[in-house]
């Protein structure tokens, strides 16, 4: 069994590593493509696009869990709006409304 896992490390192993030298190569043919082009930027090498890569992840984030919690507020808000009463609800809309002006939702539009 561990055999199997070793011969499945090592056949992933290189497809990995063709992946991750493949990132490099399509930054630096976009930057190199659009760049100059579009804002008179220089040519850059395949590690400066590495470089590049990097740096925009320390600045922006971005390699890590897709999704990171962006979608978690609305999750957390309809489980609130569940647990709320009828009462608790309408003041909640009302609330809203006078805060925010009236919002409908995409289902209840009407088409005019």
């Amino acid at each position: 069994m561990r055999r199997k896992k070793v011969l499945r490390v090592l056949m992933f192993l290189p497809l990995a590593l063709l992946f991750i030298a493949a990132i490099g190569f399509v930054m630096m043919g976009l930057w190199n493509w659009l760049m100059p082009g579009l804002f008179g930027l220089r040519s850059i090498t395949y590690w400066q696009a590495w470089g590049l890569l990097i740096l925009s992840k320390l600045i922006f984030g971005g390699f890590g869990r897709h999704g990171g919690g962006r979608g978690h507020w609305r999750h957390r808000m309809m489980e609130r709006c569940e647990q709320m009463t009828p009462e608790d609800r309408e003041k909640f809309r009302q609330a809203f409304h006078d805060r925010w002006g009236r919002v409908t939702p995409p289902d209840s539009q009407q088409n005019a």
